[in-house]
């Protein structure tokens, strides 16, 4: 548990997981998030996520957004504030 600054408690949730089937890759998360915990991925024919390249992008079904680096979430929540898909999975730490 963490303490706010004015010292009331407070429990960072993470962002531990994002549903590419319910994302739909509006990309307001990545947005919000100053800490490059998100980034925007494709979906190809086969259902594989691959990056986004320019020669590739026809073979591209939808974009998502992917975890990118799941270290550099502070737990803030401003992600599943705007996410209006409700494709993120946000957990505490175990104490």
């Amino acid at each position: 548990m963490a303490n706010a600054r004015d010292g009331r408690e407070w429990q960072p949730e993470y962002l531990v997981a994002i549903d590419p089937a319910k994302c739909i890759g509006c990309g307001r998360c990545y947005k919000v998030c100053g800490r490059e915990v998100m980034t925007l991925k494709g979906i190809n024919e086969d259902g594989d996520i691959v990056d986004l390249d320019d020669d590739e992008d026809d073979e591209i079904e939808k974009k998502v957004m992917v975890m990118a680096d799941t270290g550099a979430c502070v737990g803030c929540g401003a992600c599943a504030r705007v996410c209006p898909a409700n494709c993120q999975t946000h957990e505490a730490l175990a104490a």
